[in-house]
């Protein structure tokens, strides 16, 4: 499966954008970089997109979003309700994604509606767990300093990601930063202990 980050050429804030390319072309997220370019980058590897899957809908996330859906006619999976949504994602439930079948994980704290996409090989993390950012390097955690956020059910869902990652995870996609390829296991376990300690994200 080739995965590739659709949005790091903005120099605006935004999320990571991941074009999964194989059996089934998914977008996961759709960042909020400039649309049109969001657009033509995505075209450069898929002449068609199967569906965009959310983690969540905060702005940097889904900024994009309505471009990339007229642009490609693809369904929209997410877990909470929005005016675009074709199907609902919940937990336990698995979802295609490039060459893997994932399965949904709700990992909330940093937001309401947060999941994350667990493959056999791979993971979409979303904002729960980044490999680098910021704050950190080597295990960050998404920030719960906003209104509606906790650092408890953050915890709480760093380490239900954790229990859900098979041995075989050997790439991390997340939001925000660099992907991480190698011990999965081992970032993640850094940025729940990070969490516990209740580090200050900035």
């Amino acid at each position: 499966m080739e995965v590739h980050n659709v949005t790091d050429w903005s120099e605006t804030f935004t999320s990571n954008a991941w074009l999964a390319v194989g059996d089934r072309n998914v977008l996961v997220d759709a960042g909020s970089a400039d649309a049109d370019e969001t657009v033509r980058y995505i075209r450069e590897h898929v002449d068609e997109l199967d569906a965009v899957v959310l983690t969540h809908q905060h702005g940097d996330h889904v900024g994009s979003l309505d471009a990339v859906l007229d642009a490609f006619d693809a369904p929209l999976y997410a877990y909470a309700d929005h005016p675009r949504r074709d199907e609902p994602l919940e937990e336990g439930e698995k979802i295609d994604i490039g060459d893997e079948d994932c399965e949904v994980v709700y990992t909330p704290g940093h937001a309401d509606d947060h999941v994350s996409l667990v493959g056999e090989h791979s993971v979409f993390t979303g904002d729960v767990v980044v490999y680098n950012d910021d704050a950190f390097d080597d295990g960050s955690f998404g920030r719960t300093d906003m209104p509606g956020q906790s650092r408890e059910e953050l915890i709480e869902s760093v380490q239900r990601l954790l229990d859900a990652l098979p041995e075989t995870v050997e790439a991390m996609y997340a939001g925000h930063g660099d992907v991480y390829e190698g011990d999965v296991h081992a970032v993640v376990e850094r940025a729940l202990k990070r969490a516990e300690r209740r580090e200050p994200k900035y």
